[in-house]
C-alpha cells in the first residue's frame, strides 16, 4: 500500500528566478538571442551577449539595446585565452578555434562570478551547423556545469539544465503599464508550438483586469507590512511576522485557519486588540480579499479602500465621504466594473424600499433559481453579497448596480454581519430594492434568521428566496449520495464551529447515517478528534466513529475547480495537507455513503447487511470494513478527484 502519491517522471520543476544583481550570458546574436535578452532584462538581470564579431555580428534589436546601454555585447574573439595572450592563428602551438573559444569562455566565467544563467541560441560561428555548433555547445555545457552555472542550449534538450516556458506578462488595461503577473506554460519538449497556443488560450480565458488586480493586491500587501512595522516600532513589541499572509512563498495551505474573534471596534467597551494581533489580522484580511473578491473589484481598489480594509473598521461608504451620494449617472469607464464599492446608490425614490433575502445556491450559476436570477438581474438596486458567492454569479448583476461584498474576514464575522444589515436598512430607507445575497440556502447556517428579525424590527420584513443548499448539492456533484439503499438511510447536517469560534457537539456514530459537516474544514483535526476519541468529553452525542470510516472533503462544490479529497478518519488530515493549497469553501461528508457509488474501486450497496436497515454485525466486522475501504481506495490511503462531471459545460 502506497500512503503517498507515486511520482511520475517527465515533468519539469517550475521555478521563478529572482535575477536582481545577477547576469545572464547569451551566447549568440540572432533574433532568438534578442528575445532571451528582453526576458532577462524584464527580470532585472544584467545581460551580456557573447558573439564572434561583437556589435557587427548581432541582430538589429541587440545592436539598439547595446547602444541604449541596456546590455553589453562582447566580441568572443577579443577574449584572452589562458596561456596564450596573443595566440597565432597558424603554426606550432596554435589552438583550434573550438579550443580557443571554449578556453576563452571558461576564463571569462571564472572572472565573472555574477553569471548565473547561460543561454546558447545560435551556431556560435560562421561555420555550417553540424560542423561546429553542436560539438562546441556540448563543451560549453560541460564548462558551465563544472562551474555550477545553469545552461540552456537551443534545440539540444539533452544539454539543457532549464527550459524557457511559453510566457505572457499581463498589462493593466487602465494604465497600459506592465504588471507583476506572469503565466508560463511548458510542454516539457513535447510540443512547443502547442504550448504557445495553450498559453494564449489561458490568457484569453482570464479577466482582462487580472494584471491590475495583482498590482493592487501587491500595493495592499506593502501597506499592510508598513503598518505592521510601524505599529510594532511604536509599541516596542518586536517584529511582526507575516503569519496569516497567503502567497506563493507561504507554507500556509488555507486562508481560513481558526483565529480568535476580533477584539475592539465592534461594540463599545470591548477590549482593544494589541498591535501584534491587529497587524497579523491585517495580513489575514489581505489573504481573504485575494481569495474571495472578484478580479475586477480587486483591480478597482482605491488607496482609501485599501486603508479601510486594513483598519478593520465597519462601513465602507458609497462615496469618499462615506455618506449617501447625490444623483449619480455612472460613466462608461465605471460601468466596466460590476463590483466597485464607490458606485453611488442613486437618488432617493418615492416608492418604499424592500429587502430580498436570496440564496445563490452552491456556486454554479445554472443552479440559481429563477426567482434569484430575476432578483439579481431585474429588481436589484443594491446587492449585498456574502464573500463566498462566486464571481460567476456576481457577473450576472447589471453594470449599473452596486455590489458590496461582506468583509467576513477571520475574527470579523459579527462586525461584517452588522455592517451588511445596517447597509440594507439604510438603502431600503431611500427607496431602493436591496438583494441580500447568501451562499447556498440562506436558512442553512446562513444567519438568515438574525437578519429576518433585524429587518422586521426596522419595518422591512424581507422576502426570503430559497437556494439549493451546498449540503446536498456538493455531495451530488462529487458523486456521493447522502442516502443510498443498503448504505445510508438517514443524514444529519451540522456545523463544525459554533458561535464566536466555540466548539460544537457533534452527532455520534450510526452505521446507516451520513454526517454532513459545514464550515469545519479549517478545524479538521478538532472534528476528527471529537468524532473518534473513546471518551466524548462533552464534544459528541453517542458512540465514537471507527477510524476506518470513509470521509470526503468537498471544496468549491459545483464549480469548475471543484476538488474532492477522499480518505478515512485515520488519514484525512495527512491527505488534506498533501493535496496542496486548500480551496474554500469546503465541507465534509462522513460515513459509508462516501464509497456507495465508487471512486478508485467499485461502489458498495451492502454496508447495512442483508436487509435494509439491518446492521451488518458479527465477528470480523471491523476487518471486513477495513478491507472494504482498502478496495474502494485502490490500495491507497487517500485519493483526490478534480473537477465536476462531464456535461455541465453548456448548462
Amino acid at each position: 500500500m502506497n500512503p503517498f502519491p507515486s511520482p511520475t517522471g517527465g515533468a519539469s520543476l517550475l521555478l521563478s528566478f529572482r535575477m536582481h544583481q545577477k547576469t545572464t550570458l547569451i551566447v549568440g546574436g540572432d533574433v532568438l538571442a534578442a528575445s532571451r535578452a528582453h526576458a532577462a532584462l524584464e527580470a532585472d538581470s544584467a545581460v551580456t551577449v557573447l558573439v564572434s564579431g561583437g556589435l557587427s555580428a548581432v541582430c538589429e534589436e541587440l545592436h539598439w539595446r547595446a547602444e541604449q546601454g541596456q546590455l553589453n555585447v562582447v566580441d568572443w574573439r577579443a577574449l584572452p585565452v589562458p596561456g596564450h595572450p596573443s595566440p597565432p592563428d597558424h603554426g606550432p602551438g596554435a589552438l583550434s578555434k573550438m579550443d580557443r573559444d571554449v578556453a576563452a569562455l571558461d576564463r571569462y566565467l571564472a572572472e565573472t562570478p555574477a553569471v548565473s544563467l547561460v543561454c546558447i541560441t545560435d551556431t556560435l560561428s560562421p561555420s555550417p551547423p553540424g560542423s561546429y555548433a553542436r560539438p562546441v555547445a556540448l563543451r560549453i555545457a560541460r564548462v558551465c556545469r563544472a562551474r555550477r552555472i545553469l545552461v540552456n542550449v537551443t534545440d539540444m534538450p539533452e544539454l539543457c539544465d532549464f527550459a524557457f516556458a511559453a510566457a505572457h506578462r499581463f498589462v493593466d488595461p487602465a494604465t497600459r503599464a506592465k504588471t507583476p503577473l506572469q503565466v508560463g506554460v511548458t510542454t516539457n519538449g513535447e510540443g512547443c508550438r502547442l504550448g504557445g497556443r495553450v498559453r494564449r488560450d489561458i490568457v484569453a480565458g482570464l479577466a482582462r483586469e487580472v494584471g491590475g488586480a495583482v498590482a493592487k493586491v501587491g500595493q495592499l500587501r506593502r501597506m499592510a507590512r508598513e503598518l505592521a512595522s510601524e505599529c510594532a516600532r511604536h509599541a516596542q513589541e518586536g517584529d511582526v511576522d507575516d503569519q496569516g499572509e497567503e502567497g506563493e512563498d507561504s507554507g500556509v495551505m488555507t486562508p481560513n485557519r481558526p483565529v480568535p474573534m476580533r477584539r475592539g471596534g465592534a461594540r463599545k467597551g470591548d477590549e482593544e486588540e494589541n498591535t501584534v494581533e491587529a497587524a497579523r489580522r491585517q495580513m489575514r484580511w489581505v489573504a481573504q480579499v485575494s481569495e474571495y473578491w472578484p478580479i475586477s473589484r480587486l483591480a478597482g481598489m482605491t488607496e482609501r479602500e485599501m486603508r479601510a480594509i486594513l483598519n478593520g473598521g465597519v462601513g465602507l461608504g458609497c462615496n469618499s465621504d462615506g455618506a449617501a451620494a447625490p444623483e449619480y449617472v455612472p460613466t462608461d469607464e465605471e460601468n466596466k466594473s460590476r463590483h466597485g464599492l464607490d458606485l453611488a446608490l442613486g437618488p432617493p425614490r418615492q416608492r418604499k424600499g424592500r429587502i430580498l433575502l436570496v440564496g445563490s445556491g452552491p456556486g454554479h450559476p445554472s443552479l440559481l433559481t429563477l426567482a434569484t436570477h430575476n432578483a439579481l438581474t431585474k429588481h436589484a438596486d443594491l446587492v449585498l453579497s456574502d464573500k463566498l458567492v462566486p464571481a460567476a454569479v456576481l457577473e450576472l448583476v447589471p453594470p449599473h448596480v452596486e455590489v458590496r461584498i461582506a468583509r467576513k474576514f477571520p475574527g470579523n464575522a459579527d462586525g461584517a454581519q452588522a455592517e451588511m444589515m445596517e447597509a440594507a436598512v439604510d438603502a431600503a430607507n431611500r427607496g431602493l430594492t436591496v438583494v441580500r445575497l447568501k451562499q447556498g440556502d440562506p436558512i442553512v447556517y446562513g444567519r438568515a434568521g438574525e437578519e429576518i428579525l433585524y429587518f422586521r424590527s426596522h419595518g422591512y420584513p424581507p422576502v426570503v428566496i430559497p437556494g439549493i443548499s451546498s449540503a446536498l448539492a456538493a455531495p451530488t456533484f462529487a458523486g456521493i449520495p447522502v442516502t443510498h439503499r443498503g448504505v445510508a438511510d438517514s443524514f444529519v447536517v451540522c456545523t463544525g464551529v459554533g458561535r464566536q469560534g466555540r466548539a460544537v457537539r457533534l452527532p455520534g456514530y450510526e452505521r446507516g447515517r451520513t454526517l454532513l459537516v459545514l464550515m469545519g474544514v479549517a478545524r479538521l483535526g478538532e472534528v476528527v478528534q471529537a468524532l473518534t476519541e473513546p471518551v466524548c468529553q462533552g464534544r459528541r452525542d453517542g458512540a465514537a466513529y471507527p477510524m476506518c470510516i470513509p470521509i470526503a472533503i468537498i471544496e468549491r462544490g459545483s464549480m469548475p475547480d471543484q476538488r474532492v479529497v477522499v480518505s478515512t478518519l485515520d488519514d484525512v488530515e495527512t491527505a488534506l495537507a498533501s493535496a496542496g493549497e486548500q480551496r474554500p469553501p469546503g465541507m465534509m461528508v462522513i460515513g459509508w455513503a462516501v464509497l456507495a457509488l465508487g471512486g478508485a474501486g467499485e461502489g458498495k450497496a451492502g454496508v447495512l447487511g442483508v436487509g435494509e436497515g439491518v446492521l451488518e454485525d458479527g465477528e470480523g466486522k471491523e476487518e471486513r470494513d477495513v478491507e472494504r475501504v482498502g478496495r474502494w481506495l485502490g490500495g491507497r490511503k487517500w485519493d483526490v478527484w478534480e473537477g465536476i462531471g462531464e456535461g455541465w459545460e453548456g448548462l
